[in-house]
C-alpha cells in the first residue's frame, strides 16, 4: 500500500499570515490549560488594553455549549454531556431543563456529544429552533452520528413538534462536533468534525482524517442545507459522481465556531487544530482547507505508519500548503484549543467595534483580533485569563454585550460588560 504523500494553497493571505508570525509575544504565550473549580458567585472587574470588563455568571449549568436569544430576552442554552436544553429567564436559569429534545448521546466526556442550537431568521414569526445532537446507533452504542432536528418553542417549557430533518451518514466511535449557523441566503450551513477514534470500534487514536477528504462522507466537511433539511438543488456538488450532494466545501477537522460576516454575508469558521495550529478560514462554495493533507498542527494518533488513520506518522510534520488548498486567513501556534467566534458590532464596546472576538478551551481566553483597513490581521490581545476558563462559545448579545458558554462541569453563561473609567 503507498503511503499518504504529506507534502494549502497558497493565497493573497500569505502577507497575513506574515502579521500573524510577527504579532507581539502576548499572542504566542503558552496558555495555562484548565480552570479552577469554580467562579466568584460576585462579578468580578478586568481591565484590557481597550475596555475595562465587569463579568457576571450566570451558572448551574452543566458544560454549556451554545446560548440562543429569544426577542423576549431570554436565553435558550443547551448543554453538552447530558444533551439539555436549559432556559435562563430574567438573568436567572430554570431549574428544569426544557423537555421534547430526542435522548442522544449523554457522558460526563465533553468531547462526544456537541449540541448546537440556532433560531430560523424568522423566529418571531414561526418560533422554529435548530439544535444538533449526537444519535446512537441503533443495536451499537458505541457508534453515534451527527443529525439536525427542528422544533417549536412557544416560550413555556417543551419543545414541540420535534422531528429529525437531517442526519450524517458517517458513524463513528470517536468525539466530533456539529455546529450550525443561518446564512444571508436563508440556508443551513452545518458542519461535521473529522472524528478521532475512541478505540473502541478502530483501535486507540486511530483518527479517521481521511474522511475529510472523501467526498462520500459527510464528516471533514461544511453542509449546506434547506431549512426543512432537504438538499439545495444549486449546491456545488450536487450532480458530481460519488459525492454527498449536501457537501458545501471539505478538508474541515473540526469546526468549533461558525459565523457570518456581518459585512460582508462571508461565512467564517474556526478549525481545532491538532497540538498546534487552530486556523480561522472563510468557508466558501466548493472548496478544499486541506486537512489532514496540510496543517499547522501535529495530529494525534498511534499510528506508526499512517496507513490505517490517513494522518502523517506521529515523526512527520505534515506540509502547511499545498495547490489545490485554502490557506486560513490566520491561525494559532501554539493551539488554543480554538473554539466560537462572534464579530462584535454594537456600541457597547465602541474599541472592539469591528473586532473577531475567539474561545479559547485549553487556551482559557477570549482572544480579540483587530484587522486593519486591508482585512489582514494587525494584532490580537489575549482576554480573562484571570478566570483560567475554558471558554466554549462567543456571542454577541442583542442587547450589545458579550455572552460566553465555559466548558466546564460547573459551568455558566459568562456576561461581558463595559465599566465607565472614573
Amino acid at each position: 500500500m503507498t503511503r499518504p504523500m504529506w507534502v494549502k494553497h497558497s493565497s493573497a493571505a500569505i502577507a497575513a499570515l506574515a502579521l500573524v508570525l510577527a504579532a507581539p509575544p502576548g499572542s504566542a504565550q503558552q496558555p495555562p490549560s484548565s480552570g479552577p473549580a469554580t467562579l466568584l458567585d460576585k462579578p468580578q472587574v478586568f481591565r484590557t488594553a481597550a475596555a475595562t470588563i465587569r463579568v457576571t455568571a450566570v451558572k448551574g449549568l452543566v458544560y454549556p455549549w451554545a446560548p440562543a436569544f429569544l426577542p423576549s430576552g431570554d436565553i435558550l442554552v443547551t448543554e453538552q454531556s447530558r444533551n439539555t436544553l436549559r432556559i435562563i429567564r430574567n438573568g436567572v436559569l430554570d431549574a428544569a431543563p426544557i423537555t421534547g429534545l430526542p435522548l442522544g448521546i449523554t457522558s460526563e466526556r465533553r468531547d462526544t456529544a456537541g449540541v448546537d442550537i440556532a433560531l430560523h431568521p424568522r423566529f418571531a414569526e414561526n418560533r422554529l429552533v435548530y439544535v444538533t445532537y449526537w444519535k446512537p446507533r441503533p443495536g451499537n452504542a458505541n457508534l453515534r452520528t451527527a443529525v439536525l432536528v427542528r422544533g417549536r418553542f412557544d416560550g413555556g417549557t417543551s419543545l414541540a413538534d420535534v422531528r429529525e430533518i437531517f442526519a450524517s451518514s458517517s458513524w463513528t466511535d470517536g468525539p466530533s462536533a456539529a455546529r450550525i449557523v443561518f446564512g444571508r441566503d436563508g440556508k443551513i450551513y452545518m458542519t461535521i468534525g473529522t472524528p478521532l477514534s475512541s478505540g473502541t470500534e478502530r483501535g486507540p487514536f486511530v483518527s479517521l482524517a481521511s474522511w475529510a477528504q472523501d467526498p462520500a462522507e459527510h464528516a471533514g466537511k461544511v453542509l449546506r442545507l434547506n431549512e426543512d433539511g432537504s438538499t439545495p438543488e444549486d449546491n456545488p456538488f450536487v450532480d458530481r459522481p460519488g459525492y454527498k450532494p449536501e457537501i458545501y466545501a471539505l478538508g474541515i477537522r473540526n469546526t468549533l465556531g461558525l459565523t457570518v460576516h456581518p459585512g460582508t454575508g462571508e461565512l467564517w469558521q474556526t478549525d481545532n487544530g491538532p497540538q498546534g495550529g487552530d486556523e480561522i478560514n472563510i468557508i466558501k462554495r466548493g472548496l478544499n482547507y486541506g486537512w489532514p493533507v496540510v496543517t499547522y498542527g501535529r495530529a494525534y494518533t498511534t499510528d506508526p505508519d499512517g496507513i490505517r488513520s490517513g494522518l502523517p506518522p506521529p515523526d512527520v510534520q505534515p506540509p502547511t500548503s499545498a495547490p489545490g488548498m485554502e490557506e486560513p486567513v490566520t491561525f494559532y501556534k501554539p493551539s488554543i484549543a480554538i473554539s466560537g467566534m462572534a464579530f462584535y458590532t454594537a456600541n457597547k464596546f465602541p474599541q472592539w467595534k469591528g473586532n473577531l472576538l475567539v474561545g479559547g478551551l485549553a487556551g482559557t481566553q477570549l482572544s480579540r483580533i483587530v484587522f486593519n483597513e486591508r482585512g489582514l490581521e494587525s494584532r490580537r490581545e489575549a482576554l480573562l485569563l484571570e478566570l483560567r476558563q475554558r471558554i466554549r462559545d462567543v456571542r454577541q448579545g442583542p442587547d450589545g454585550l458579550v455572552y460566553l458558554t465555559t466548558d466546564m462541569r460547573n459551568g455558566a453563561i459568562l456576561k461581558l460588560e463595559p465599566v465607565a473609567e472614573p
